[in-house]
């Protein structure tokens, strides 16, 4: 091969190598397990977990809120598989011990609960949170308290005017319109991590992953269950966020 030849070849070659691999390693550097709560991730945060990406822009978040008197605290960050399952078993249990049939007990708890293996929360990147500076009675995550005299009014209405200046959106809206999980004004995502990671399990098999776990309740996870469970509860989210 002629020297000039060879040249244009390598510079061929290396065009197409580095315009390519980035592209590559993104679409695949996301594991199956990560993304159903099964994997190993690197996790910061004190009183909470969250990637690294998403713990520097909660940290700027926080700091700010500080200024108002507001102390960003987190209820719930990371949760792997076996936590999910966990809250899953129990509730399950619950439901059916109240004499709900196995269809009802399911649907009460995908009211709020995700199943195991669909939860953001596997993925580092979702945070539930409340106003530490607040004192409260009964449970912390209720939509009462974001609300009217509710303890967390103030900081949902900073939330809403600065949350997304630090990359983080309601997902579970308010919006009559939506379907799936009820509202849920303290679930927040880290856009910049969680888009790429939705994408990424919108390529899952989930109904083929969910009938390997033998969950309680799962004998009744149909396809048409499946499917309107990803329609409505997965992805009638924030529009922001898709």
């Amino acid at each position: 091969m002629k020297r000039k030849y060879f040249i244009n070849y390598l510079s061929l070659a290396s065009f197409f190598l580095l315009a390519f691999t980035p592209f590559a390693f993104s679409q695949n550097s996301i594991s199956s397990e990560e993304l159903i709560g099964k994997g190993s991730p690197t996790l910061f945060g004190e009183g909470y977990n969250l990637r690294e990406e998403a713990h520097l822009a909660f940290l700027k978040m926080k700091a700010e809120a500080e200024k108002e008197g507001i102390n960003l605290a987190a209820v719930s960050s990371y949760r792997s598989y076996s936590h999910q399952k966990r809250i899953w078993e129990r509730k399950f249990k619950m439901f059916k011990s109240q004499g709900l049939s196995t269809e009802n007990s399911i649907n009460k708890i995908i009211e709020y609960s995700t199943i195991p293996g669909t939860s953001r929360h596997h993925w580092g990147t979702d945070i539930d949170i409340y106003d530490a500076n607040k004192k409260h009675s009964g449970g912390i995550l209720q939509p009462e308290n974001y609300h009217g005299n509710g303890p967390f009014c103030k900081l949902k209405e900073w939330m809403d005017t600065h949350a997304n200046t630090y990359g983080f959106y309601l997902v579970y809206t308010d919006n009559a319109n939506r379907k799936g999980f009820n509202y849920e004004p303290w679930h927040y995502s880290y856009k910049a991590l969680s888009y790429d990671y939705l994408k990424a399990y919108k390529t899952l098999d989930i109904a083929e992953i969910l009938r390997k776990d033998q969950l309680s309740g799962s004998a009744h996870f149909s396809k048409a269950f499946i499917k309107s469970y990803t329609d409505q509860n997965i992805l009638d989210i924030n529009p922001a966020l898709l």
